[in-house]
């Protein structure tokens, strides 16, 4: 260990960037915020309190911390997604290594145009693409690297996204209209699944990519009969609705807490008629669910050949009464197949000598923390990359984490166009 903790400065500091923060009150021997970016005065002043640094270190954009010499190694990217290459490229020449949160760019061009930054200033990013780091994934990719299963002949993956979070976050918030947000749903919300697809299939690539969906429930002609426009202030539904904000977020207030009540942060314990004033002063989150400003799908399948002949599926689908993820990887010698939510993992190899013809082994895998524990977990393993440059097993470096991003980009190419084949061509990187 080294005697003095990594330093690092927050640029963007929001939900994401606090939890990687966080670290180092828990380990200050490994890490020290000693900075802040963001254009919300309250928050760098928040953050300073928090993590214990001067005022004076305070700065309302990326782009005033550029002007300044670097003071610290690192800078933690919890920019809106459409920011984090415009950010990350003069800090990345002023010599700072970055935690960048996924997804990394928002196109291929932006996606070239960082990788080559990297290259060209030798600087170390991390992509946070925390899932590789929780105990679940890594068993797999453990037990894959070991040969256990044999050569990968096809993973299937789901992403169900419950009625609450597609709602909240890509109906009525911030993920909801890639025209604004410059995402769109799979890249927003599911980059986290095809990375650990490419991971598993890691150093094989990707060949083609099709993909189809669309935007089915939450349209305006698809409201009940009588449905108003904002839930708490006109809609008669309100008490019935499945999507009401009044039972969704009044009556669970601490569920979606950094989303809905973003104008109420300033509050140390706000009250039940803060929230009803929130609403009544036009928070998005109480507009009725069908008649908002979202373009994003609600639902989508990819389908992806591999070289060397593999296949792969991922579907995503808004909607379902509760999260979950599940994963399938089927090799030449055997299979592992297990629930993300629950940890529990299963793996069957093949095997004549036993009764049934194979044997079975179940693992218990559940772990507590946020995305079951990866989010701790990355930034221990980014602060030992910034310190020697090695890479684990479940290092996200840039170079690591262009494969899914790039499947992205071709799977919403190809949805965009009904399903069309996109070939990938990994030349450009």
């Amino acid at each position: 260990m080294s005697e003095h903790p990594v330093t690092a400065v927050i640029v963007g500091c929001g939900h994401r960037a606090v939890i990687y923060a966080d670290y180092a009150l828990e380990h200050p021997e490994e890490l020290k915020i000693v900075g802040v970016a963001d254009p919300n005065r309250e928050r760098c002043l928040m953050a300073a309190k928090r993590y214990g640094f001067s005022v004076d270190r305070c700065y309302d954009s990326a782009e005033a911390l550029a002007r300044v010499p670097r003071f610290a190694d690192a800078v933690i990217n919890g920019t809106m997604d459409h920011q984090h290459v415009e950010t990350s490229i003069p800090l990345l020449h002023l010599g700072y290594d970055i935690l960048l949160e996924k997804p990394f760019a928002v196109n291929a061009s932006e996606m070239r145009e960082l990788d080559l930054a990297v290259k060209k200033t030798g600087r170390r990013v991390m992509i946070c693409h925390v899932l590789r780091y929780a105990r679940f994934y890594q068993e797999i990719k453990r037990r894959i690297v070991a040969g256990e299963i044999g050569d990968i002949i096809n993973i299937q993956q789901a992403e169900h996204v419950s009625f609450h979070h597609l709602s909240t976050s890509y109906v009525r918030g911030k993920w909801a209209n890639s025209e604004k947000c410059r995402t769109t749903m799979l890249l927003a919300k599911s980059c986290h699944d095809l990375d650990i697809m490419m991971w598993m299939m890691n150093p094989v690539r990707p060949k083609k990519v099709s993909s189809v969906g669309s935007r089915m429930m939450f349209r305006p002609e698809n409201a009940p009969e009588g449905a108003g426009t904002r839930c708490t202030r006109d809609c008669p539904l309100v008490d019935v609705c499945l999507y009401s904000s009044k039972r969704l977020y009044l009556e669970h207030p601490d569920k979606w807490i950094v989303y809905v009540w973003a104008d109420l942060e300033h509050l140390e314990h706000p009250t039940d008629e803060d929230r009803i004033d929130s609403f009544r002063n036009g928070n998005p989150y109480d507009r009725c669910i069908f008649k908002c400003d979202n373009n994003v799908v609600d639902h989508q399948s990819v389908l992806i050949e591999f070289e060397g002949g593999a296949t792969g599926t991922f579907n995503m689908v808004g909607g379902s009464a509760q999260s979950m993820r599940t994963i399938h990887v089927i090799g030449t010698k055997g299979e592992i197949w297990g629930e993300f939510e629950s940890g529990d993992l299963h793996i069957s190899c093949c095997d004549p000598d036993e009764p049934e013809l194979y044997r079975h082994e179940k693992v218990d895998l559940s772990e507590g923390g946020g995305h079951g524990g990866g989010d701790e977990a990355i930034v221990e393993d980014f602060i030992r990359y910034v310190r020697t440059g090695e890479q684990s097993l479940s290092c996200t470096a840039i170079e690591n984490s262009i494969a899914g991003h790039l499947t992205v980009f071709l799977a919403d190419d190809s949805r965009e166009h009904g399903g069309e084949i996109k070939e990938c061509h990994f030349e450009k990187f």
